[in-house]
This record gives C-alpha cells, structure tokens and sequence, in this order.
C-alpha cells in the first residue's frame, strides 16, 4: 500500500511549533518515510525547515476562526486531495483538519482527541479531559504513545546549512568571539530588562567571552536594541532587529552561546545546537525540560505564571551572570 503522510500543527508561535518536531520525527520514523506538514505561515517553516531530511513539502494554511472557518476547511481539503494523503496526524486539538479529512474520506485520522475533534478521528483511543492539564509537548508524546508510535528522542533538533544565509547578511560574518542576546518577546512581561543585558556583557566582557553580541529581536522591538547600544556606550553590540529569519540562524549559528528571554529565538538557539541560556521569572518552566535550554530563575522562582514584567527584576544580573559562568568553565 502507496502511504502518504501529512502531520497538521496549528500554533502560530515558532516555538510552539519547534517542540512538536521531536513528534513530527517520529511520525515519520514509524512509517519509514517522509513527511508532509500543514503549519501555519507565520512559523516561517519553509525556510527553518527546508533541511530536515524526514520532511517533504510544507503547506501553509492560517487555520482562521469565524467567516473564514469554512474557507480553510475547502483549503485544506483541496490540499489532502491533491497530494492523496492516506494518513492525517493532528498534533493538537482543532477541530478543522479532522472535519476536512472526514470529509474527504482519509482512512487514518490521527489525533489527540480532545473535546469534540474525536468526532471526526477513525482511531479509538484518545487522550482524556485530565490531559488537558498537560502541557503541548506532554500531550503530543502520549498521543503518540496510545497509537503505538515510539519516541526516540525527545530534544528538538533542527539540521541546517546556514550558507544560503550567507549572501544576504555579509555584515554578521565577523571575526573573533561572538554571543547572542535575545532580548524581545512576544509576551512583553518575559521580557528581562535593557539595562540588565548591558551590565551583563559588561561582565561578560571582563572574561573576554566575546568581541561582538548580535541583538536578537523582531522589527516590531527594535527600539529594545536602540536603547541597549545607546546607553551603553559600547561598539561591541550588533542590531539584528533589521534582520529576517535566515539572518537571525546566522547569527545564532556563529555564537558561542545564547542568552535570552522565553521566546522563539531561545527555543530555535537550543534546537539548533547551540549552548542557550532562558531567563525566565514569570512563567512556568515545565515544557522546557523536553530541550537542551540551560534556564536561569529568580533564587525564590515558583514556577507559576505572572503577567507583570516587574517580576523579571527579581532575576538579578550577579545571577545570570553566575550560573553562565559555572556551565560554560
């Protein structure tokens, strides 16, 4: 039997996406071949993922809510149909990609089953109401786990030849030691203060771990990158805020280390192999223990959430600045 494979996530944030790829592998490995994904465009998958070997092709689809429920339920038909999948994973708990495979009659409809999108899945086991509790990462393995799929591995991974980045951003490719900071989020109270990443490459500096720190964050927090240079003084900073996400693995692939807020570029640093330091006050940390990310907590942290970007001046630069030293020595 000809098996074609799409495997379905629907989470906007790159993170989100970046801790089902352990599953997304696994999937593939079970059924000895590549994969398909469905994954919403703003993940940028193409161009991350464009090097994974396990991976064929990546459709985009926006996954909308309200007049346009049903304009993506025909666009994902029209995609599951012209491509003749035989198997449908699901790797969270939206309705739409199931009712779109029903629909189109798809033999093995694969998800986590919670609240009404069991409905629509030909498998009959699903996870239950308790498993809501779990976090994205937990939900996905025991998915796996109830259809008889084996994990391997469960860190991120991402393969990546960053010399098709090179053409385009000549100006990251410089000499001597360099570090990353990533100091935006999408949630600005994860966000770790200006002038704490400016009295920690002070520090930093004085070991001489480095001659350059690329500034990673989005257009939209530029201004986060303009107050850092500005008030520091320093010429050893490098704003990447200007910078598209080919330019942004560039710069984390040429660092020693990373050091930065909860947020994509962390969760993309660890998977790409690189040494990443999470400073994290205000939010859980849990998920974070299915990756390679060194977290750095407040002395008194309670693992709870707190929408209050005061609470990350609770993680003091003597701290950070610590706790890097005793992992990279």
């Amino acid at each position: 039997m000809i098996k074609n494979i799409c495997v379905i996530y629907t989470h906007h944030k790159l993170g989100d996406l970046i801790w089902q790829l352990p599953y997304i592998k696994a999937i593939s490995d079970h059924h000895k071949q590549q994969v398909n994904l469905i994954v919403r465009e703003k993940t940028q998958a193409k161009n991350i993922l464009k090097d994974l070997s396990h991976i064929n092709l990546i459709h985009y689809n926006n996954f909308r809510k309200g007049l346009f429920y049903w304009i993506d339920v025909f666009k994902l038909m029209k995609i599951y149909l012209k491509n003749k999948y035989t198997h449908v994973y699901i790797l969270d708990k939206v309705n739409k990609p199931a009712l779109a495979a029903k629909i189109c009659g798809i033999k093995n409809i694969i998800g986590p089953g919670i609240g009404n999108q069991k409905k629509w899945l030909t498998v009959k086991n699903f996870l239950t109401k308790e498993d809501w509790n779990l976090n994205y990462s937990e939900q996905s393995q025991k998915m796996l786990s109830i259809n008889s799929i084996s994990l391997k591995k469960i860190y991120p991974n991402i393969d990546i030849n960053v010399n098709r980045f090179k053409n385009n951003n000549p100006d990251l490719i410089l000499p001597g030691k360099k570090i990353s900071f990533g100091i935006d989020s999408f949630e600005d109270y994860k966000m770790w203060y200006e002038e704490n990443f400016i009295e920690l490459a002070k520090l930093l500096h004085k070991e001489k771990l480095f001659e350059q720190i690329y500034l990673i964050c989005g257009r939209e927090k530029s201004y986060l990158a303009k107050n850092i240079i500005n008030s520091s003084n320093k010429n050893y900073f490098i704003d990447c805020s200007n910078k598209n996400l080919g330019g942004i693995i560039l710069a984390l692939k040429n660092s020693d280390f990373f050091v930065g807020n909860n947020s994509g570029p962390l969760n993309l640093s660890a998977a790409l192999g690189i040494t990443s330091f999470g400073l994290i006050a205000n939010d859980p940390i849990d998920e974070l223990k299915y990756s390679k990310i060194q977290i750095i907590t407040p002395e008194n942290y309670d693992n709870k959430r707190y929408r209050n970007r005061e609470g990350m001046k609770k993680l003091s630069v003597e701290r950070v600045f610590k706790q890097i030293m005793e992992k990279i020595n």
